[in-house]
């Protein structure tokens, strides 16, 4: 009897053992397949070839496996940004601080940010990492979160994919700042300390600056932080600022759909 309940044990450990194997292994094939099948349904606008998506997960991938998630700096991605950079639109390229959701509904189908370019629409929202000494294993959960540490995977991605795209802004750019807060271009912001430092004069010529309200209108265009956006812009881009509601900006948006009738 005693052997015959030894025997029971040992099976049903090789059953949570089993399970275990079956319920994690799939989490991870589902982020790699997820990101290879999102960046071949955009990657094929562009007529890209057949293995284009599975060398760019391969140069994603080596950014941060295997590593300390604490310790993936920006320039882990360079291959990364080398193998997919983001393509520009002249006089199309969107910006945005503190004004995510407002931006995007303004976005489509007609301005791009960051988040509309191949790599920002495939991990917009995304959490990963990777484990030291782990080869080969992306993990989606027991991740660093954004504050934790400086030097997180998914931090680090976003910081140089900012610098990148701010890189090869050309023509007319916009950003929409929040026109409700007291500080709308904040010093901590990705805008402020990233992407205003890589604004190439001679690539774009102008900046709009559009100051997005709510209820409680707190900035105009001449706030003091507005002052010091418009001093740190590389001389050769012009500064421009206009005060637009959220609501008439999305009404407007919704009225003209793609024809991209500018709003503010």
């Amino acid at each position: 009897m005693m052997d015959r309940f030894k025997c029971c044990v040992l099976v049903a450990g090789c059953a949570i053992i089993v399970l275990a194997v079956v319920v994690v292994e799939p989490v991870m094939v589902t982020f790699k397949a997820t990101f290879i099948k999102d960046c071949k349904r955009i990657a094929a606008k562009d007529r890209r070839n057949s293995t284009y998506c599975v060398d760019v997960w391969s140069a994603f991938e080596k950014a941060y496996v295997g590593r300390d998630p604490c310790q993936v700096p920006p320039e882990a991605y360079d291959h990364l940004l080398s193998v997919a950079p983001p393509q520009p639109m002249r006089n199309r390229m969107l910006f945005w601080s503190g004004t995510k959701e407002v931006a995007h509904q303004v976005s489509v189908g007609c301005y791009q940010t960051l988040e509309d370019t191949m790599l920002g629409s495939v991990l917009d929202g995304k959490v990963w990492c990777g484990k030291k000494g782990r080869k080969s294993k992306t993990f989606t959960s027991g991740c660093p979160g954004w504050t934790e540490c400086v030097n997180t995977p998914v931090r680090s991605f976003w910081s140089r994919a900012s610098a990148e795209f701010a890189a090869v802004a050309c023509g007319d750019a916009v950003v929409l700042l929040n026109g409700s807060r007291d500080t709308p271009f904040s010093p901590t912001s990705t805008f402020a300390k990233i992407e205003v430092q890589k604004f190439k004069p001679g690539k774009m010529k102008s900046l709009t600056v559009v100051l997005v309200t709510k209820d409680k209108v707190v900035a105009n265009c001449e706030n003091a932080s507005l002052n010091k956006l418009k001093k740190q812009l590389k001389p050769g881009i012009k500064y421009i600022c206009k005060e637009v509601t959220e609501s008439k900006l999305i009404k407007c948006k919704k009225d003209h759909g793609k024809s991209c009738v500018v709003c503010w």
